[in-house]
């Protein structure tokens, strides 16, 4: 029998996802199936059952995959001279998630797809775990990006580098949530708002 390559593994891996992901932006988590999936994928139930054993591994996968991805974006960022600015940075990685991976009015069903994702945190520990994990890699990213602004100058000193981290990943989680609530905000909409707020000239008391 022929060995199956690792590229080929990879790609069917990947297939997986991608339609899983479909689905749950689609229909919902809890109302898809893994009947749905195979559908949506085209592959019979030993091929799927194969990579993930349910829908809880899908969901825990994609959440990884995205956690790593954006991470990786920071890390990359950080390691750049100057850094680039977070409304830049930020437009960039929601880009990425948002607007390259799905066209037009899916966006808005991947949103809530995260949305989704956030509140199986809430019954689901494995996946409280898994998000948990991401949250806290993703505080470290931008909490070195916060550093590489200092050390280059543009960034004062005077706050604790994970209050700016936190404060900047809730910029990303509110405007996800409003993509998921109201399907009409492009990312350039949250660049232009950073941009102000970071042209902002603060009046030091005397």
């Amino acid at each position: 029998m022929a060995r199956v390559s690792q590229e080929h593994l990879d790609a069917r891996r990947r297939q997986i996802l991608d339609g899983a992901a479909r689905c749950f932006a689609r229909n919902g988590f809890h109302a898809t199936s893994m009947a749905d999936v195979l559908t949506e994928v085209g592959l019979s139930a030993g091929a799927v059952y194969r990579y993930f054993r349910g829908k809880e591994e899908l969901i825990g996968a994609i959440a990884t995959e995205a956690f790593t991805g954006i991470r990786s974006a920071f890390e990359e960022a950080s390691r750049a001279t100057p850094p680039p600015t977070p409304d830049v940075l930020l437009g960039a990685v929601l880009r990425l998630f948002l607007e390259e991976r799905v066209a037009g009015a899916d966006r808005q069903a991947f949103a809530r797809l995260i949305l989704q994702v956030w509140s199986e945190t809430l019954r689901n520990e494995q996946l409280f775990e898994t998000l948990s994990a991401g949250y806290d890699g993703m505080r470290e990213a931008w909490g070195e990006l916060v550093e590489a602004y200092r050390a280059n100058g543009i960034m004062t000193a005077d706050v604790p580098a994970d209050r700016v981290a936190r404060t900047l990943i809730a910029t990303a989680q509110g405007f996800i949530a409003q993509q998921a609530l109201f399907g009409d905000v492009e990312v350039d909409i949250l660049e232009d708002g950073l941009r102000g707020l970071m042209s902002m000239e603060m009046q030091r008391p005397s």
